[in-house]
């Protein structure tokens, strides 16, 4: 292991202990797919697919459990856009995204804010938090 990923694996180790989670193999391995290549938007199943391509054991279960505990500590945001298929975003900003129908794919909206006009009144006690835009695409219909 050369001084680079030993580097890289100490800090996926702290940032995960920074999270309130136990570092344990899988989870690094996991955070190593998820993490080592800039913002990405990945379903469990494609993870687990990498994971095993990577070489590493772990069942598509294990996969959905770290995955949704790395939400809950902040690491990764959910996003539902496909009925039962959740995507995992590693930008955990607030931000919106493009998908494109019938490829499965996600992208990050580029270039300011999205607005939106005309939210209802939350709940007595509540407060919005955050609005979740996805703009759903498809090839143009030719005539």
């Amino acid at each position: 292991m050369d001084s680079n990923c030993r580097k890289d694996s100490i800090a996926l180790d702290k940032r995960v202990r920074d999270a309130g989670l136990r570092p344990t193999r899988q989870r690094i391995a996991l955070a190593e797919l998820l993490f080592a290549k800039g913002d990405r938007h990945l379903s469990a199943e494609e993870l687990h697919e990498e994971a095993l391509a990577a070489g590493v054991p772990i069942s598509l279960a294990t996969v959905y459990n770290a995955l949704h505990q790395f939400t809950e500590a902040g690491l990764l945001r959910i996003l539902a856009v496909e009925g039962a298929r959740t995507y995992f975003d590693t930008n955990t900003s607030d931000h919106h995204h493009f998908y494109i129908e019938g490829e499965n794919r996600i992208f990050d909206i580029e270039g300011g804010p999205v607005m939106v006009n005309n939210l209802p009144e939350p709940p007595e006690g509540m407060e919005i938090a955050n609005v979740d835009v996805v703009v759903r695409l498809r090839p143009k219909r030719r005539l």
